[in-house]
């Protein structure tokens, strides 16, 4: 299969490295150079860590990497493609904008798919000629080792779609679960509300963004705290949404006033050096502000 990747950040890359890894032929297209040369240095770097810890063998990466190529142009990323999956920034109408830039120059049997983690499938698909072949992709981060895909049906997509969604999730050995087109989904709206709610004990003192995260790990079994997968999102992002779900939804969604000001700041986690924690070569260094250093 053909896939189109549109946007090299974080998710875009990991959404092109296991494409590949599953033995497709991919284009990874953002809208500087210098931008998809960052992706595909990304992608590099991914594959390296997974042959040092004999996850994958070197002729294993090379091949990936092999099955990879970058490009700024649109029409070149998407003419031959039959899966194109935007993974741009989280802005209506700049993604509804993709998505008819994309059936402009696709052909009319490829599937146009969004990775959007909040926003609604349905309106976007409405900016298309043939809103059928729209389906949401909400991979996870990072999409190269977390296991779920959360396909995303609107109004519009018809089953040819949707079991081509499902079909290729499996190809690319990710677990699917099929939600309806809903504000934030399944798991955005209740990770959300997890999320928010440790930034309000934080606020209240209750307990340090560390204890927090260390006591949802071990006693419910989270991956990953929610404050620090915060600071791995972005707590921009994590604002965003959290405004956007408070529209659809209601106050139960009202952004407590620390994210706020974290973003006002310009501390919006990992990508940015420091959020609720400090954060060096891409490591938890440290907690940001009263709760001082990590005992890590």
């Amino acid at each position: 299969m053909q896939i189109a990747v549109l946007g090299a950040g974080s998710m875009g890359h990991g959404i092109a490295q296991v494409s590949a890894m599953a033995g497709h032929d991919v284009v990874l297209r953002d809208i500087e150079a210098e931008f998809v040369e960052s992706g595909l240095e990304g992608i590099r770097e991914n594959l390296q860590g997974g042959v040092d810890r004999d996850k994958l063998t070197g002729t294993e990466m090379e091949e990936t990497i092999a099955r990879i190529e970058g490009t700024t142009d649109l029409a070149d990323a998407v003419s031959d493609a039959d899966l194109v999956v935007e993974a741009v920034p989280e802005d209506m109408d700049l993604k509804q904008d993709v998505f008819s830039d994309v059936e402009d120059a696709a052909s009319e049997e490829a599937i146009i798919a969004s990775n959007t983690s909040s926003l609604s499938v349905t309106e976007m698909a409405s900016a298309l000629e043939h809103p059928e072949r729209a389906v949401g992709l909400h991979f996870f981060n990072p999409p190269h080792l977390m296991d779920l895909v959360e396909i995303v049906v609107a109004e519009q997509t018809d089953e040819r779609t949707e079991e081509f969604a499902v079909d290729y999730v499996r190809d690319v050995e990710k677990e699917d679960v099929v939600v309806r087109d809903s504000a934030g989904f399944a798991t955005s709206r209740l990770g959300l509300v997890t999320g928010l709610e440790a930034i309000r004990m934080v606020e209240e003192g209750v307990a340090s963004p560390a204890d927090i995260d260390e006591a949802m790990k071990l006693g419910y079994g989270y991956p990953m705290g929610p404050i620090e997968l915060g600071d791995h999102v972005g707590l921009d992002v994590r604002l965003h949404i959290a405004e956007h779900l408070r529209e659809e939804l209601g106050e139960r969604f009202r952004p407590p006033q620390a994210l706020r000001r974290k973003v006002r700041a310009g501390k919006l986690g990992k990508k940015s050096g420091e959020g609720f924690y400090v954060w060096e070569d891409g490591e938890r260094a440290g907690m940001s502000g009263q709760w001082g250093e990590d005992d890590e």
